[in-house]
């Protein structure tokens, strides 16, 4: 009977290590789902749309929006991209870092079905420098069902100067 011992205590401590790795794998499933949530339901970062300082607003009359066209294009999916682009000129005499967009896309009642910010200049894409003209190109794959077709109205929401 003492052989038949060590068999009967080493049964349960098989048990035991064959379900932690399952404990393991229900914890990390609900960890992600966890942070998968976070990131979907938290607030977005309300500092980062802070309104024209009076000196970006004095100087928005330089910026110049040129050229600017709407075109749509299926994706590799079968989603539907519509696409802005434009040229920006920076008629002004300073050096700037970075120039965001709100672009404002109405539904059929002139209300507004969407509202996204973008950038059209970036510290990336090397600033804007006076005199100088660059593109850009803003890709939108999130459009609402309510949006009217029509081009979006463009407002500049940040400028910052180098």
């Amino acid at each position: 009977m003492a052989s038949n011992f060590p068999l009967s205590a080493a049964a349960p401590r098989k048990r035991q290590l064959l379900g932690l790795p399952l404990v393991v794998l229900i914890a990390l499933v609900l960890a992600g789902a966890g942070v998968v949530a976070y990131l979907e339901l938290a607030p977005r970062n309300p500092a980062a749309e802070v309104p024209l300082t009076p000196e970006a607003r004095a100087y928005v009359g330089n910026l110049k929006l040129a050229d600017v066209g709407m075109k749509g294009t299926k994706n590799y999916f079968g989603q539907m991209v519509v696409e802005i682009a434009g040229n920006i000129t920076n008629a002004g005499d300073r050096d700037l870092d970075t120039v965001e967009l709100y672009c404002v896309f109405q539904d059929g009642y002139g209300q507004m079905a969407l509202r996204q910010r973008v950038p059209i200049v970036s510290p990336k894409m090397g600033g804007l420098k006076p005199g100088e003209t660059k593109s850009f190109r803003l890709p939108f794959d999130n459009m609402p069902e309510s949006w009217n077709q029509k081009m979006p109205q463009l407002v500049i929401a940040s400028v910052k100067f180098n």
